[in-house]
């Protein structure tokens, strides 16, 4: 949402206050809920870390101030009546005070999560072709096809393990993490049940 969508925040409902849910924006789960006036508001936007008014401090409060714990804003809907907030972050940490990941005691799985959701998007590529779409066209090619790419990415990550540049090393590894993901639903296999095999031997 832009900033000038954002002037329509009807702050006169609740004594200059708005409701402000976050949430994690890879994992979906609602991590606390908060207050913000205009100039906690406007303080978010400009720093990228969510400020909050506290009610029992009544002072700006920048959530992570004193644990180190920020929540990193990346998006902020209002709602249809316009006095209350949908925050998006990435959190660097548990959220709640006590040191769970959520104010509700949820367990947050973080980033980690992303590559289960990163797994769906695949399947429904496969199940839905789109003429458009990389990964509907690597389905279309066959099993040799995804496996081969699978290798060139490995050996791609091997040579850039060699050098010192960690950006491309790290895009290499993003590249390779992808086709395998590609290559487990091309085979009819859930990550879940590699993870499964990881389990087991750690066990």
């Amino acid at each position: 949402m832009s900033e000038f969508e954002l002037k329509n925040v009807d702050f006169g409902k609740n004594n200059g206050l708005v409701p402000a849910i976050i949430q994690d924006e890879v994992t979906q789960k609602v991590l606390m809920l908060g207050y913000m006036n205009q100039e906690a508001l406007d303080k978010t936007l400009k720093e990228k870390k969510v400020t909050f008014f506290s009610r029992t401090k009544n002072r700006l409060w920048t959530k992570g101030e004193t644990s180190g714990h920020f929540l990193y804003l990346k998006s902020i809907a209002l709602d249809c009546d316009q006095d209350a907030l949908l925050i998006k972050v990435t959190p660097d940490g548990p959220t709640c005070h006590t040191g769970a990941d959520t104010c509700w005691k949820e367990e947050n799985h973080g980033k980690i999560y992303f590559l289960q959701q990163l797994s769906e998007v695949i399947k429904s590529r496969k199940n839905n072709p789109d003429g458009k779409s990389y990964t509907s066209s690597l389905f279309a090619k066959g099993t040799n096809k995804v496996a081969q790419k699978v290798g060139e990415e490995a050996v791609e990550l091997v040579i850039e393990a060699m050098d010192n540049n960690d950006e491309l090393f790290k895009n290499e590894a993003a590249d390779l993490m992808f086709h395998l993901l590609v290559l487990l639903e091309q085979k009819n296999i859930g990550l879940d049940e590699v993870l499964d095999v990881l389990i087991k031997r750690h066990k």
